[in-house]
């Protein structure tokens, strides 16, 4: 996974039997095997990392600074620092990141969009809402 790069630890657990409807909120590091119905999102101004793991099923948006995917997602996916999409990964939704590795398998149906340094992801979001209105 992401080894000597990584800033946090996971701290939390969503486990393979949770299912959460409705936001969820965190900081630190977060893994999730369960399901969520609802939006994934880190704290402003922490280093954050969020684990979906190949049982995870997330169907919202997700923002992190770190992000490793073995599972699904359906939603927008915004990575501010490092995304890792393994190859059980599967996203349906545009996803915004820094840096990408893409493993063999891995697949995303939507738009792959690289955020410049310094670009905030909030800034994104708004953009979009605007575009779509």
């Amino acid at each position: 996974m992401f080894g000597r790069n990584a800033k946090s630890e996971i701290d939390s657990l969503v486990g393979i039997s949770a299912r959460i409807e409705g936001d969820l909120c965190f900081a630190g590091g977060l893994r999730i095997d369960g399901e969520v119905h609802g939006s994934v999102i880190a704290a402003d101004g922490t280093d954050s990392m969020l684990v979906v793991s190949e049982h995870a099923r997330i169907e919202g948006e997700v923002r992190c600074g770190n992000l490793i995917v073995n599972g699904y997602i359906a939603g927008p996916v915004y990575s501010t620092d490092m995304l890792e999409l393994q190859p059980k990964a599967r996203i349906v939704g545009d996803v915004h990141y820094k840096t990408l590795e893409m493993h063999g398998g891995a697949m995303v149906t939507g738009q792959l969009t690289h955020m410049q340094t310094g670009e905030p992801v909030f800034h994104l979001a708004a953009a979009e809402a605007l575009s779509e209105a």
